[in-house]
């Protein structure tokens, strides 16, 4: 609370908030959270005021074709299998990291045209994940998600053994600085909004991987649409989407994104960012 605090502070000594302002804002102390939320909000804020699409204002490409992974969580072997088996969603990340991995994957083997991402969560220890790579590497897996914790991140290279799946890094990976610690290494990177601090930090990540040819995942929280948002309009820079934030709550709170199966689309009154439905605001 204190870190808002000091945000809503800032926004209340301007008296009409700019885009200088909204680049001054990414440079405040405060956590990434905070910062992540209130730059959306001086975003979707200046956006509303010169009627420009959010992505215009930051002088990013439009978005164009966005697809999503939906997350499967760690359960037993065979009720993970069975979500997956009953999944309407083409493209599924799959969480690993536990006693159970080796069984699931003999399982997923029973769905063969099913395109899969695993995402380990640092899960595995560095013998363990030379294994799992060369299991997945036989299924229709696309990529791996934090095979092991960041500190061994130097080592994942030696983990394919000349397989071609890629590993993406995603804890130990949040602002500019900490992309250089580990950019040599990874074949992509997992950007978060919360984690960055937001879509001003996230931009120059984005700009960085491009220069180095390292691809690109936009993650999420379990978030609604207005969480996803700044992910989406910089969506240009990216290669592959794990947005499925507001799939996995009972019901979002906003319109302005939707989703049509895996396709994320943007409507028309996305200028000022998306709306609040109305039974989710209160009167003051």
């Amino acid at each position: 609370m204190a870190d808002l605090k000091i945000a809503v502070e800032y926004f209340e000594s301007k008296k009409k908030l700019s885009a200088n302002d909204f680049f001054e804002l990414a440079t405040l102390e405060i956590n990434p959270v905070s910062k992540a939320a209130m730059t959306a909000a001086a975003l979707h804020y200046i956006s509303g005021q010169i009627k420009s699409y959010p992505w215009a204002v930051l002088e990013l490409d439009e978005p164009v074709r966005i697809e999503t992974s939906f997350t499967v969580s760690i359960d037993t072997p065979e009720k993970m299998a069975a979500e997956i088996r009953d999944c309407r969603y083409p493209i599924i990340k799959i969480k690993m990291g536990f006693d159970g991995d080796e069984i699931l994957v003999e399982l997923l083997n029973e769905n063969p045209d099913r395109l899969y991402r695993i995402d380990a969560n640092g899960g595995w220890d560095l013998e363990k994940a030379e294994k799992m790579i060369h299991l997945l590497s036989e299924i229709n897996v696309e990529l791996v998600e934090q095979p092991t914790v960041p500190e061994y991140a130097r080592e994942w290279r030696y983990l394919k053994k000349g397989k071609k799946v890629p590993l993406f890094i995603d804890e130990g990976l949040g602002t500019a600085a900490e992309y250089n610690h580990y950019a040599e290494y990874v074949d992509g990177i997992n950007i978060k909004m919360a984690k960055s601090g937001g879509i001003i930090e996230a931009v120059k990540i984005a700009r960085m991987a491009r220069r180095d040819k390292i691809k690109i995942m936009l993650g999420c929280m379990v978030e609604s649409s207005v969480g996803i948002a700044p992910a989406v309009y910089l969506s240009s820079l990216a290669d592959y989407f794990d947005l499925d934030g507001p799939l996995l709550m009972n019901q979002d709170i906003a319109t302005g994104l939707n989703f049509n199966l895996e396709k994320i689309e943007i409507t028309e009154d996305i200028i000022g960012g998306p709306k609040i439905k109305d039974e989710f605001l209160r009167e003051a």
